[in-house]
Order: C-alpha cells, then sequence, then structure tokens
C-alpha cells in the first residue's frame, strides 16, 4: 500500500514586506510581520502569529495558537507546546483542549527551549535548554528546568 504524502511547503500564509524565508520550511494559515527572518527546517502552524523583526532560526516549532511579539530573537530548535495532555493524553486532532500561547517583544528564546502554553512579558531573555512552564510577568533572565528568574532586567 502506498503511503500519504502531504506537501505543505508554504501555503496561506499573510507576510508582510521584507520576509526572508530559508528552505524548506512548513507555513500554513499563520501571520508573518514585516522584515522577519525564518530559518530552514521551521514549522509554524495555523493561527500563529509572528511580529515585525523577528528572527526564528532553524529547526524551530511554533505550533498552533502562538503568538510572537515584534523584535524577538527564537533560536535554533526551540519548540513551542500547546496541548499539555490535561485529559491524559492527546487532545485530539481537533485540539478542543489546547491553550494559547503569548510571547511579548523583545523576548530573547535560547536554543533548545521548551514553551508551554504561557504568557511571557516583554524584555525576558530564556536560557538555552530552559522550559517555561509558568507565565513570566517580570522583565528578566530565566533559566532551567522549570525556568526560574536568574536575575531581573534593570
Amino acid at each position: 500500500m502506498d503511503p500519504i504524502i502531504n506537501q505543505i511547503g508554504i501555503k496561506d500564509v499573510e507576510f508582510g514586506t521584507d520576509v526572508q524565508i530559508v528552505q524548506p520550511v512548513n507555513l500554513y494559515g499563520c501571520r508573518i510581520g514585516s522584515h522577519v527572518f525564518i530559518g530552514p527546517f521551521v514549522e509554524i502552524q495555523r493561527n500563529s502569529r509572528i511580529g515585525d523583526h523577528t528572527r526564528i532560526q532553524s529547526h524551530s516549532f511554533i505550533c498552533e495558537l502562538v503568538s510572537i511579539g515584534e523584535s524577538c530573537f527564537i533560536a535554533h530548535g526551540v519548540m513551542f507546546i500547546n496541548d499539555t495532555f490535561s485529559t491524559g493524553g492527546p487532545a485530539g486532532r481537533q485540539g478542543q483542549a489546547w491553550k494559547p500561547t503569548v510571547v511579548g517583544s523583545h523576548v530573547s528564546i535560547g536554543s533548545n527551549a521548551t514553551i508551554l502554553p504561557v504568557s511571557i512579558c516583554d524584555h525576558v531573555v530564556i536560557g538555552a535548554g530552559a522550559v517555561v512552564t509558568k507565565d513570566i510577568t517580570l522583565p528578566g533572565y530565566y533559566a532551567g528546568n522549570p525556568a526560574r528568574l536568574i536575575k531581573e532586567k534593570p
């Protein structure tokens, strides 16, 4: 039996001006602001938004319901999660139990960080490998698993 092969590529995306994309990528049903860079092997799913002047490095995954502000930096291999398995397993294909993530502006997220459904305020740096499990409401530097405030921003 032959496999079913789905090829997305770039489909139904609203782009701002001066966007740079390095293929291969999967971008579909999302909104990408102006002056954005998207590296290779990135997936940005529907109902997600990327703000102006944001850079997304290779191998990052931005699932549905993620909003990233302006002038952000998403390093290599950052994973956003929208399903907390609150029912004891995956939410299913329709995603009724999926939750949104909101990242403010001027936020930098280090390589291989994992971001659960949270809200992150402006002017935050998240260290490489950190796991953000709770809202971040104070500008500063966060690291660890779970991510904790290391130093407040002046």
